[in-house]
């Protein structure tokens, strides 16, 4: 199923060294389900510094180049933290469908955050399928994202 969101269902991702393997994973995942990926990185296990990757697909999406971006490192975290330093990024950490779901509709999340070390190929399956088929649902939401971007 293609997301109706995406121009082109083109999706940026990025990984550091510990989230190459998770990355590789999503890239089939996504391909499966027509996507087209633009790989920002990295291209192997050897160690990077993982925000010279996040900054990447976030500023593709701040700058509104795509709509929506994947982010893989080892927690999660520090792909997460580096991405929401962009202010209309709302970068948010998935480890579960149900997570991957709320970040999409409580929060219209555009970036979601994989913890690459603590996910097998199914899991990250279930993830990016539920936070890519779930749709931002408004209402107070939007009141609530709105004071988000407010604070940039």
């Amino acid at each position: 199923m293609k997301n109706h969101l995406l121009v082109n269902n083109i999706i940026p991702i990025a990984s550091d060294h510990a989230g190459f393997e998770a990355k590789e994973l999503v890239k089939k995942i996504l391909k499966e389900r027509d996507f087209t990926t633009i790989d920002y990185g990295t291209k192997s296990d050897e160690s990077v510094d993982y925000p010279d990757f996040a900054t990447l697909v976030a500023q593709a999406v701040n700058n509104g180049d795509h709509e929506l971006g994947i982010l893989i490192c080892g927690s999660g975290q520090g792909m997460c933290m580096t991405a929401n330093k962009y202010p209309k990024v709302r970068a948010s950490l998935a480890w579960n469908e149900e997570v991957a779901k709320l970040s999409r509709q409580h929060n219209n999340a555009n970036v979601l955050c994989l913890p690459g070390r603590f996910l097998d190929e199914d899991e990250l399956r279930s993830i990016v399928t539920s936070w890519l088929e779930a749709s931002f649902e408004g209402g107070r939401h939007q009141r609530r994202v709105d004071k988000i971007e407010q604070k940039q």
